[in-house]
């Protein structure tokens, strides 16, 4: 007969949930102030609340800190971006909302559009391939919706004006505008529209 004996192993290790976008904020911020090359792991974990050895239980280098920060931050484009091509059905509203998403993103995330403008090259090549291949698809989605909503463009047209109104809401991350967050948004929602040649104005 095969006696029953206990089990001394120690129990398994619960890591806390939170832990891993702690180190992701605590990158983005250090990131933005600091640049990728001056920002070590220790950095990040201290800045985090655990070792910086600690870092490598979720990451296995600084270069996927920062893979996994654009993935989260792009993802969540385009899974605003589908849902909002889903529930809208009228192609100006769709728009509107398309800008809105972008404006928020930068006005309300503004140290990781930062870090994902001036850091994107650090990455190794595949994951920059893999980025760019979303960001790409985001456009797109524009795009498609500008084309339909001005028949007067050709699809060249249209995608140059979307990289503009993009690029005009994101200009204000190489400045400090000093400008109120609701006024901000104001300004850039209205650039935005002209861009595209959207009726629209900028209201006080």
């Amino acid at each position: 007969m095969i006696s029953e004996q206990r089990s001394t192993a120690a129990p398994a290790r619960v890591r806390d949930p939170e832990r891993k976008s702690k180190i992701l904020g605590a990158a983005a911020d250090l990131v933005a102030r600091n640049g990728f090359h001056a920002v070590s792991m220790a950095d990040i974990g201290g800045a985090a609340g655990i070792t910086g050895s600690g870092i490598y239980r979720h990451f296995p280098s600084k270069s996927a800190v920062l893979v996994a920060l654009f993935d989260h931050a792009i993802d969540e484009l385009l899974r605003d971006e589908e849902q909002i091509v889903e529930a809208v059905g009228e192609l100006g509203g769709m728009l509107d909302q398309l800008i809105a998403g972008q404006v928020e993103f930068v006005v309300a995330q503004r140290e990781l559009a930062q870090v994902y403008h001036n850091e994107i090259h650090n990455l190794p090549a595949a994951d920059q391939r893999r980025l760019r291949r979303k960001q790409r698809l985001y456009v797109e989605e524009w795009v498609h919706v500008l084309d339909e909503l001005r028949t007067d463009l050709t699809d060249s047209d249209a995608r140059a004006l979307v990289h503009a109104a993009i690029g005009a809401i994101q200009s204000t991350l190489f400045h400090n505008s000093g400008l109120p967050g609701g006024r901000l948004r104001e300004l850039l929602t209205a650039a935005a529209r002209a861009v595209l040649g959207l009726p629209g104005h900028v209201s006080r």
